[in-house]
C-alpha cells in the first residue's frame, strides 16, 4: 500500500504519541516555542568556529526564554524531565552548554537533597543564578568510580569540606558547561572524616562568583579545547587548592556528616544509583532521536536522488529503489522505531521506580540499574554505528556538513563513552544476570525482564543440537519471535554464567575467573538487551488501534526481529533455537519485507516530524528541494566572499613567478 489515509493517521498518531511522552500539551506547547525562536540553521552553523559556535547568545539563551514560570505548576521531577528532554529534542545536533544544569545537576539536586537544603537550592538553580554541572570524571578514572582521586576531608572546628585535587590525574575533566559556563558544581569526591575514608559523596561546590563569574580563590577551571565534535559545548577541567565550603553543601538526604564529624550512613547504597539511571535512561531517548533524523535525511534523500539504471534504456530510478540501498536503510528505520519505544518505557519505568524509592521500596532498582546500563550501551552502539551507515548511504553528498549527518554523528557518538564506558556498561548488566541465575539455582522466583531464567531451574533452557526440533514454529510470527530472543538471552547467560563458575573451581579467582570470560558476558548482556528490544517493539503493537498503522508496524517489528536472526544466525543455530532450513527462510523473508516497507519508507520517516530546523539538512529537506538548497548552501562559504582569495596573492602568485 502506498501513503494511505492510514498513514497519514499513522504520522498524527506518531504525533499524539510524542505528546504523551513529552508530558503532554505543555511540552509539546514549550516544544513548538523552542522550535520557533532556535535561529542557528546548518547553512550558519557549519560556518562557526568554536568560539563563535559557543559564544553565540541567540543559540544559548533559548532554553533560558522558556522559564520555569512556564512550568510552575508541575512537579519538580517533570519539571527536570521536560526541560531535559526540551534541550535534546530542540536542538538537533547542537549541543546545549546547559543541558547538564537541566539534566545531572538540577536531577542530583532533586534526590539527594534534604528538603530543606531544597529551599536553598532551588530557587537559584531554577533563575539561573546557581548554574551548575556534574563533576564526576577525572583525567585518571571515568567509568571506574571507586578509583576516583578528588578528596572532601572534613574539618570539624569550621564545620566545612576541604576540596582537594592531590594529583594531576584527579583533576576533573570533561564535565559539559564546566569551562566558562557554570558557576557550581556537584562534585564527587572520596569523603574523609574522623580519619576514615567514607567513600565517595556529592558536594554543591560554587567554582565561579555568582555576581562577577571570576573562578574562586582555590579553583582553577577552563575549557579543555577543540574536540571530535560539540563545538557548543564548554566542556572543562576543574582544579581545587584546598577550597572550603561548608558543611551542608554535602548532599545530605541520604548520607551525611554530623557537625562534630560523626558520619550517618545511608540505609542502601543502592540510593546512590538514581541519578545514573536517569541520565542512561535518557540517553537510550537519545539514541532514538539521533538514529532517527539520520535515517529521515538519508531515506528522505534516498527518495529525491536518481542513479544509474535498473533497466537499460529507462529513466534513471530513486535509489530508495534499489534493493542494497533498503538493505542498508530499513533495518536502521525499524532499529529508530524500536528505540523510540525502547525510550518511553524507560523513561516511564524509572519515574514509576523512582516514586517508589521515595516510599521506601527498593526492589525493581537493581533490575532497573543493569538494564539502563545495558540498553545505553546496546542503543548507543547501534546508533553510531547506524548514524555512520546512513551518512555512506548518501553517497559523496552525504561527506559534505551540509547533509546533517556529521552534525548528527559527531555529537552523538561520545555517548558510547560518557556515562558509562559501552563495554564496562555490558559487564555491569552482566553481573546483575549472573546473580540473578544464582538466585534461580537457589530456589528464588525472579520478576521482570530476567523473568525467563526462572525456567533454568525446570531445566526447559537446554541447547539442542543444530539440527533438532526447532523452538520456532512460524517465522512470520513475531511472539514465537519473542520467545526465541528470550531463549537465546538464557542460552548465552547460562553458558556463561556457568564458564566463570567453572574456572572458579579450578581454581582461579573470581577477579580472574570474571575476566577470562568477559567477552561471553558481554555477549550475553547483548542478547539480553536484544530480547528487551524486540520484546518492547512487540509489546507497543498493542496499542496501535489503527489497522493501516498495525499492519505497517507490524511489518516493521517482524523485519526488526527478522534481521536480527540473520545477523546473529549462530547463536540461534547453536541454540536449537532454529533449523538451518528455517535460517534460509529468514534471509528469504528479510528480502520480501524490503518491498513491503518500500511504500511507506517516506511516510515512516516523516512520522517522527523533525522539522527543517531540527534535521538541519540540505539533503533531508521536507520539500524535496536538494540540489537547488546546496547550492546555495555553498555559496555562503565564506570562502566566496571574494573571487580571488588573498593567499593567491600572498603565496601562489609569488611562487608562479620564481618557477
Amino acid at each position: 500500500m502506498g501513503q494511505s489515509d492510514g498513514l497519514n493517521r499513522l504520522i498524527s498518531g506518531w504525533i499524539s504519541f510524542k505528546q504523551t511522552l513529552c508530558i503532554g500539551s505543555l511540552m509539546w506547547s514549550l516544544h513548538q516555542r523552542l522550535l520557533s525562536v532556535i535561529v542557528i540553521r546548518s547553512s550558519r552553523r557549519a560556518y562557526l568556529g568554536k568560539i563563535r559556535s559557543f559564544g553565540n547568545l541567540d543559540k544559548r539563551g533559548f532554553v533560558i526564554n522558556v522559564g520555569p514560570a512556564h512550568c510552575s505548576l508541575l512537579p519538580l521531577p517533570h519539571i527536570l524531565t521536560i526541560l531535559s528532554l526540551l534541550c535534546r529534542t530542540c536542538l538537533g545536533s547542537q549541543t546545549d552548554p546547559l543541558g547538564l544544569h537541566f539534566s545531572m545537576f538540577s536531577n542530583m539536586l532533586a534526590q539527594q537533597l534534604t528538603d530543606e537544603q531544597n529551599q536553598k537550592w532551588y530557587p537559584l538553580t531554577s533563575r539561573l543564578q546557581a548554574i551548575g554541572t556534574y563533576a564526576q570524571t577525572e583525567l585518571g578514572h571515568g567509568t571506574h568510580l571507586r578509583g576516583l582521586e578528588t578528596t572532601a576531608t572534613y574539618d570539624p572546628s569550621t564545620q566545612e569540606f576541604i576540596l582537594n585535587s592531590p594529583t594531576v590525574s584527579s583533576i576533573k575533566w570533561w564535565p559539559g558547561g564546566l569551562g566558562k559556563t557554570s558557576n557550581h558544581a556537584v562534585v564527587l569526591a572520596q569523603l574523609y572524616t574522623q580519619g576514615e575514608c567514607r567513600g565517595l559523596h556529592a558536594f554543591i561546590v560554587p567554582i565561579r562568583h555568582m555576581g562577577t563569574h571570576e573562578p574562586l580563590p582555590g579553583v582553577v577551571v577552563g575549557d579543555i579545547g577543540p574536540k571530535f565534535g560539540f563545538d557548543e559545548t564548554d566542556n572543562g577541567f576543574l582544579k581545587f587548592d584546598k577550597l572550603r565550603i561548608p558543611r551542608e553543601n554535602m548532599l545530605m538526604k541520604y548520607a551525611k556528616v554530623e557537625p562534630d564529624g560523626t558520619y550517618v550512613k545511608p540505609l542502601s547504597d543502592k540510593l546512590t544509583y538514581g541519578t545514573m539511571v536517569f541520565i542512561r535512561s535518557m540517553i537510550v531517548g537519545d539514541s532514538a532521536r539521533s538514529l532517527s533524523r539520520a535515517c529521515t535525511i538519508a531515506i528522505r534523500y534516498s527518495a529525491v536522488r536518481h542513479q544509474s539504471e535498473i533497466r537499460a534504456g529507462e529513466p534513471e530510478p530513486q535509489i530508495l529503489d534499489f534493493q542494497t540501498q533498503q538493505y542498508k536503510l530499513f533495518p536502521l528505520l525499524a532499529t529508530a522505531y524500536a528505540f523510540q519505544f525502547v525510550g518511553s518505557y524507560m523513561s516511564h519505568t524509572y519515574h514509576r521506580i523512582s516514586a517508589e524509592i521515595q516510599a521506601g521500596n527498593l526492589n525493581e532498582l537493581p533490575e532497573l540499574h543493569a538494564l539502563s546500563a545495558g540498553l545505553k550501551a546496546f542503543t548507543t552502539w547501534a546508533a553510531n554505528t547506524g548514524i555512520e551507515e546512513c551518512r555512506m548511504a548518501c553517497g559523496g553528498h552525504g561527506y559534505s556538513r551540509c547533509s546533517g549527518i556529521p552534525d548528527i554523528y559527531v555529537t552523538f557518538t561520545p555517548a558510547c563513552t560518557y556515562e558509562g564506558e559501552n563495554t564496562v556498561m555490558m559487564l555491569q548488566t552482566a553481573r546483575f544476570l549472573v546473580k540473578s541465575y544464582k538466585a534461580v539455582l537457589s530456589g528464588k522466583r525472579l520478576d521482570g525482564m530476567v523473568s525467563y531464567l526462572n525456567d533454568v531451574s525446570q531445566h526447559r533452557v537446554q541447547p539442542h543440537p543444530v539440527a533438532g526440533r526447532s523452538l520456532v514454529k512460524d517465522i512470520n510470527d513475531i511472539q514465537n519471535l519473542v520467545e526465541a530472543y528470550k531463549q537465546r538471552a538464557a542460552w548465552l547467560v547460562v553458558a556463561a554464567a556457568k564458564n566463570v563458575n567453572t574456572d572458579s573451581k579450578r581454581g582461579k579467582r573470581k577477579e580472574d575467573a570474571w575476566n577470562k570470560n568477559s567477552v561471553d558476558l558481554v555477549r550475553a548482556s547483548e542478547a539480553h538487551c536484544h530480547y528487551v528490544v524486540v520484546k518492547l517493539f512487540a509489546d507497543k503493537l498493542s496499542e496501535v488501534l489503527d489497522v493501516a498503522a498495525h499492519r505497517i508496524l507490524s511489518s516493521l517489528c517482524l523485519f526488526y526481529a527478522l534481521h536480527g536472526i540473520s545477523k546473529n544466525t549462530g547463536d540461534f543455530l547453536q541454540a536449537g533455537l532454529l533449523t538451518t532450513l528455517q535460517v534460509d527462510l529468514v534471509q528469504q523473508r528479510v528480502k520480501d519485507l524490503l518491498a513491503v516497507i518500500r511504500p511507506n519508507a517516506v511516510a515512516l520517516v516523516d512520522a517522527f516530524d523533525y522539522s527543517d530546523t531540527q534535521l538541519g539538512s540540505v539533503l533531508g529537506r521536507y520539500d524535496g528541494n536538494v540540489y537547488e538548497n546546496m547550492f546555495e548552501w555553498a555559496k555562503k562559504s565564506p570562502l566566496n566572499k571574494t573571487q580571488v582569495h588573498e593567499s593567491f596573492h600572498k603565496y601562489l602568485k609569488p611562487l608562479q613567478s620564481k618557477l
